[in-house]
């Protein structure tokens, strides 16, 4: 019997914590305004590097490359 472990989990861009289904996680007031960019990698869990300027920002996960506010229609 083989298993993927990991293969459907997400995980809170902006807390990193894995999203569990019924349960509530908490969402910083300005992420929920649309005004902070993800911290996390929605994949993994891990910390990104981001990078924030007038017109946008962009993130990167080491694992799973980069996301671009102007690629999600966010500028």
């Amino acid at each position: 019997m083989t298993t993927s472990i990991g293969m459907d989990e997400q995980y809170n861009p902006f807390t990193g914590r894995r999203i569990v289904p019924g349960v509530d996680d908490v969402v910083p007031a300005a992420a929920a305004l649309g005004l902070e960019p993800p911290r996390f990698c929605e994949q993994c869990g891990r910390r990104m590097i981001v990078q924030v300027s007038p017109d946008g920002w962009w993130a990167k996960c080491s694992r799973h490359g980069v996301i671009d506010s102007a690629h999600l229609g966010l500028r």
